[in-house]
């Protein structure tokens, strides 16, 4: 490594040359070079230099493409906050569990990251997490889709989303009577506490003894695209939203959606006072449920949640729209 070169590049807050020589770093499968690289931006940072982005992105590619031993050793509480997302989600894209839990200590970045690995089609082995942490089961149910996850790469992140049917323009029904916001609405709502706390969205709620065309109506719209779905769809589609941060907030990881969708649903259900919910129950009870996805047709930005429900045995309906930009 060259010694000079790096001294000249930090005292110089040279951050495009710090990203060229961490990524030949990269490219050179120099470890110990990268690290070195990284410890010695922190200190710089401590002397007042302004190349806290140069260390972060080297931890970042420590996740991304180290060995595993040294890929878990920058999975730490807040790695990765001002990053693409969270180091343990970035290591967890690229290391099978076998290569990184061995070496995670912290009880919440092994739960994350065995809920990622399985997510991502891994079977575990029995690891040994903390089941308080992410609080739902860390395998797929047979009734849960196959979620799209992150994609991590040396510049970018990619966060796809499941493909739904195509949307039909709807004419709404007349205005009916609003109910009051209920503990489902604010289990939806949750999934986007982030675009609403953190960024700059806004979204809201409603339920109501009707159908869900009827929920979407009482939000305002007269007419919408929209289509009604299987529950799976529909989960993928929460998921999604509950592991992203918005515009600007900080994105929580999929198997943290995984969580905050299930708990959606469970309060959809009124499921909820028995946590965490049997799994074939909840399964089995959602898929009585009608599903509706549905937008305003106006979208802005690339931040959005639109989402109805209906109870067809119950008669009651709830509706949500949620919507985030730069």
């Amino acid at each position: 490594m060259d010694d000079n070169r790096l001294r000249s590049l930090i005292e110089g807050s040279d951050l495009d040359g710090l990203v060229r020589f961490i990524d030949a770093r990269v490219d050179a499968r120099d470890w110990s070079g990268l690290v070195e690289v990284r410890d010695r931006c922190r200190e710089a940072v401590d002397r007042g230099k302004q190349v806290w982005g140069a260390a972060h992105f080297a931890e970042y590619r420590l996740a991304l493409d180290a060995p595993g031993e040294l890929a878990a050793s920058v999975v730490v509480p807040g790695a990765g906050r001002f990053g693409l997302g969270p180091l343990w989600e970035v290591a967890a894209s690229t290391h099978p569990w076998t290569e990184l839990g061995p070496h995670l200590s912290d009880p919440a970045s092994r739960a994350f990251v065995a809920h990622e690995r399985a997510i991502r089609g891994e079977r575990l082995q029995a690891p040994d997490i903390d089941p308080r942490i992410v609080d739902v089961p860390h395998h797929l149910e047979p009734w849960e889709p196959r979620y799209p996850v992150a994609v991590y790469r040396s510049d970018r992140a990619d966060f796809p989303e499941r493909d739904v049917p195509e949307l039909d323009w709807l004419e709404l029904p007349r205005v009916v009577e609003r109910g009051e916001p209920d503990e489902a609405v604010d289990g939806l709502l949750e999934l986007v506490r982030p675009w609403i706390d953190d960024s700059s969205g806004r979204g809201e709620g409603i339920a109501l003894e009707g159908s869900a065309p009827d929920a979407i109506r009482a939000l305002g719209p007269r007419r919408v695209r929209a289509a009604e779905v299987g529950f799976a769809d529909a989960l993928a589609v929460m998921v999604w939203t509950g592991a992203s941060g918005g515009a600007y907030g900080r994105r929580r990881g999929t198997p943290a959606g995984r969580a905050a969708a299930w708990w959606a649903v469970a309060s959809v259900l009124g499921m909820e006072d028995d946590w965490p919910p049997d799994p074939a129950a909840l399964g089995r009870e959602a898929a009585t449920l009608r599903w509706w996805i549905w937008d305003p047709g106006d979208r802005v930005g690339g931040w959005n949640f639109h989402l109805a429900i209906e109870d067809p045995e119950e008669g009651l309906a709830w509706a949500v729209t949620a919507v985030d930009w730069k």
